[in-house]
């Protein structure tokens, strides 16, 4: 059992930066990737940006050269340092994480309990 615990979120004026964070913790298990999610009401939930294990990033065309995800695997913890933000980007983030329980070799995927963002303009 695992649970991921995010903060950051927050009200921003366009323009501001904010940073937010997902630590992971419980059961023993291989991270392979974490990454955070936004949705915003009416929209459908999308990927913002994500990490591998092996340190690849990939990021939607709307936040690439503004966001930059970043991880500390030691600590099981990822980053989304979001810069120039504009009214768009408000939504709830939601931190995400798969990878294997290194017991059972199960595959798992967690969620976050989000977090809001709100950029005024």
């Amino acid at each position: 059992q695992v649970q991921l615990v995010e903060s950051g979120g927050g009200l921003v004026q366009a323009g501001g930066s904010l940073r937010l964070s997902c630590a992971a913790s419980g059961s023993i298990f291989r991270i392979n990737a974490m990454g955070w999610y936004r949705q915003a009401p009416g929209k459908q939930r999308e990927l913002v940006a994500a990490i591998t294990r092996g340190g690849s990033t990939n990021y939607a065309d709307s936040v690439k050269g503004r966001f930059t995800i970043s991880r500390d695997n030691a600590k099981n913890t990822v980053y989304l340092q979001m810069n120039s933000l504009k009214p768009e980007d408000t939504a709830v983030y939601y931190c995400n994480l798969v990878g294997v329980n290194t017991v059972s070799n199960a595959p798992v995927a967690y969620w976050g309990q989000g977090t809001q963002v709100t950029v005024s303009s």
